[in-house]
């Protein structure tokens, strides 16, 4: 059974997110790079980034700051996100349960989903870690996908691109295939997933059925 991260794995939206949060965070007197909340905080839920910045900055951050980012990040799935290259192809030549399991807050998640005509693929195994008590790179979520799925950890395998994602994963027993095809993904990142747990690596979506196949045998995976 495969458990796939989203942003960054479906769809190509790690990096605009990440666009936005620094611009965000610049215009409030926190300086900060693109680069460095790629770093920081892909794949990680926004209650956690927003508690790391608050300690880090020592105060809490603006009342409206979550609300720009959400706005912002909305119009921006609206206009210009896209779909992972290669994603809807590979999904048609793959012929087990899938689920989605994500940092991203439900309405977020779904719209990502939605926008990028994925979101029927994967319904209604879209699960956000609002669902659970906590986010990457704690493994509640993938835990709780692989019950969802009603497969033991152990026959499951989940597709990430975040190093957090990656803990998680390996944290709840599950084998992970790392992904560095995402717009935010620098040079290196492939060794960092592995450093992290990744047994394999995919740089395209293209080579995702083939990667998978010798670890899915017991299923059917179209050619």
């Amino acid at each position: 059974m495969l458990i796939f991260d989203c942003d960054g794995v479906l769809i190509d939206s790690e990096i605009l997110i990440c666009q936005i949060v620094a611009k965000s965070l610049c215009e409030i007197g926190y300086p900060i790079t693109t680069e460095d909340v790629v770093r920081r905080f892909a794949g990680r839920p926004a209650v956690d980034v927003i508690q790391e910045l608050e300690d880090d900055w020592g105060k809490p951050l603006p009342p409206e700051f979550s609300a720009t980012v959400h706005d912002r990040s909305v119009a921006a799935y609206r206009s210009a996100l896209r779909a992972m290259p290669g994603i809807h192809d590979a999904l048609a030549k793959i012929h087990v349960p899938i689920c989605v399991a994500s940092s991203s807050e439900p309405d977020k998640l779904r719209l990502g989903l939605h926008v990028t005509g994925l979101e029927a693929r994967f319904h209604p195994n879209i699960l956000s870690a609002s669902m659970v008590k906590r986010g990457k790179p704690a493994p509640d979520i993938f835990v709780f996908a692989a019950g969802w799925l009603r497969t033991p950890p152990a026959d499951c395998l989940v597709i990430e691109d975040s190093v957090a994602g990656t803990i998680a994963a390996v944290q709840a027993g599950i084998r992970v295939v790392g992904f560095t095809g995402g717009a935010h993904c620098p040079p290196g990142h492939g060794q960092r997933l592995r450093e992290a747990g990744a047994f394999e690596i995919v740089t395209h979506m293209s080579a995702l059925p083939g990667t998978l196949a010798p670890y899915l045998r017991a299923y059917a995976i179209a050619d």
